[in-house]
């Protein structure tokens, strides 16, 4: 069978999923659906972003590179008991922005505004890879707006400490290509342009401190793959740094909980969502 690539997603250390032709990633309506899709003017550009389902909002925020058909496995699951929100972050998937800077903090602020956009006040949150980043920058920045935060495969720093060492030296080694291209380039591409932002971004940036962590007061669980692109300690680094904090480790699992280990990822979370968070400390360790 003939096997194409059908998303690059340039995560936290840059990798690329190979689906066989006809994934729900191409074929999917989530991230092109007409009759839910709309455009938002926030803070300079216009950000895409669709709604479903009725109840308590949940906002699903997508890694770099990615877009809303991320989360096609996520999206009806959740919508039959969230209003799920979710949006192509700036610069990526229906998001055109053509500044040339980019950060974390500046998506993070774009998810901020949406929400006072649609009025809304509070919501669970669920990010993945650079989406996780983001959540993690929202329960910082802006903790009023997170209920509870669940993220999966999030890093702090764009480092070896951070990183598998193989990873973090192909995602510089294809940064410092596409950067070359952009200087060569007379006249480069929108196109061009906005990758080269995004191959920067996940090569220097971000840069979380322990301290902000400490800041998080929302019920937080913290995911990850044991054989995920980022270290399985730097994973249970930011679960430990987090007040009240859940630590998840899947096993057999890389970058993409959401999707390869979709059933076990969407119930897991859904729980943690619909259950009171729990101090486990003293004789409650022995339960």
């Amino acid at each position: 069978m003939k096997r194409i690539p059908t998303l690059i997603i340039l995560l936290s250390a840059i990798t690329q999923f190979v689906f066989a032709q006809g994934h729900p990633f191409d074929t999917t309506l989530y991230g092109r659906n007409p009759a839910v899709g709309k455009y938002a003017d926030i803070r300079g550009f216009k950000m895409y972003y669709e709604t479903y389902g009725k109840g308590e909002p949940l906002l699903i925020i997508h890694g770099n590179g990615g877009s809303i058909n991320n989360f096609v496995y996520q999206i009806p699951y959740f919508a039959k008991n969230y209003q799920v929100i979710i949006a192509d972050s700036r610069a990526q998937g229906k998001s055109i922005d053509d500044k040339d800077s980019l950060s974390y903090e500046m998506m993070t602020d774009d998810l901020n505004a949406l929400l006072d956009k649609l009025n809304l006040k509070a919501c669970y949150v669920i990010g993945w890879s650079d989406g996780g980043i983001n959540g993690l920058l929202l329960a910082i920045r802006h903790p009023d707006k997170v209920k509870k935060l669940a993220v999966t495969g999030a890093n702090l720093t764009p480092d070896t400490t951070a990183v598998d060492p193989w990873v973090y030296n192909w995602a510089m080694g294809a940064n410092k290509a596409i950067q070359d291209s952009l200087k060569k380039v007379k006249n480069p591409s929108p196109e061009l342009k906005t990758q080269a932002k995004l191959y920067h971004l996940l090569s220097y940036e971000p840069h979380i401190t322990i301290a902000q962590l400490h800041t998080i007061t929302c019920p937080t669980l913290v995911i990850g793959g044991d054989h995920d692109v980022l270290k399985p300690e730097h994973t249970m680094l930011i679960a430990h740094n987090i007040p009240n904090s859940y630590l998840w480790i899947i096993p057999n699992s890389g970058h993409s909980t959401p999707v390869f280990k979709k059933d076990q990822f969407n119930q897991v979370v859904s729980d943690f969502f619909a259950q009171p968070f729990r101090k486990i400390e003293k004789f409650g360790r022995f339960d």
